[in-house]
């Protein structure tokens, strides 16, 4: 069944959503930026993002091994810094989110290694990814076959 295109249909509101992704960029820098949303489409399973993320964070020179140990970022803790794994494990939560919230450990965590202004930017970068996760995956938007 066809599913309908949301950019095409309401593109100023879509537009817009697009839009504040690069500005949380800006202030969690690329590297922190790709990673939180590679790792809230690879918990979503957004294959869409995964690869849209993935493609634009080589780009960038981040390493093909960080990128796969993403997926299992506590099992490679050793190849991703502190203020990393404090970012990722807070973002797992914010995805993830249950009935408990996120854990004022995992706050704590990151507050230890992002100033205010950053913490919001991850938690609003982590919730942003979620959205457009949730759009990709019900559209069914799929990625484009690439050549290598």
């Amino acid at each position: 069944m066809k599913r309908v295109t949301v950019r095409d249909q309401i593109p100023d509101i879509y537009g817009k959503i697009l839009a504040v992704g690069p500005e949380l960029q800006e202030i969690l820098g690329d590297t922190l930026a790709e990673l939180v949303k590679l790792r809230v489409s690879y918990i979503n399973g957004c294959a869409f993002c995964i690869d849209q993320h993935t493609t634009d964070a080589l780009g960038q020179g981040e390493s093909r091994q960080r990128l796969f140990l993403l997926a299992a970022w506590r099992e490679a803790a050793a190849h991703f810094t502190d203020a990393e794994r404090a970012a990722l494990e807070l973002v797992d939560q914010v995805t993830r989110l249950g009935e408990h919230g996120v854990s004022d450990e995992a706050y704590a965590g990151a507050a230890e290694h992002y100033d205010e202004r950053e913490t919001a930017a991850l938690i609003l970068a982590a919730a942003h990814m979620n959205l457009l996760n949730r759009v990709a995956i019900t559209t069914h938007l799929h990625p484009p076959r690439r050549r290598s």
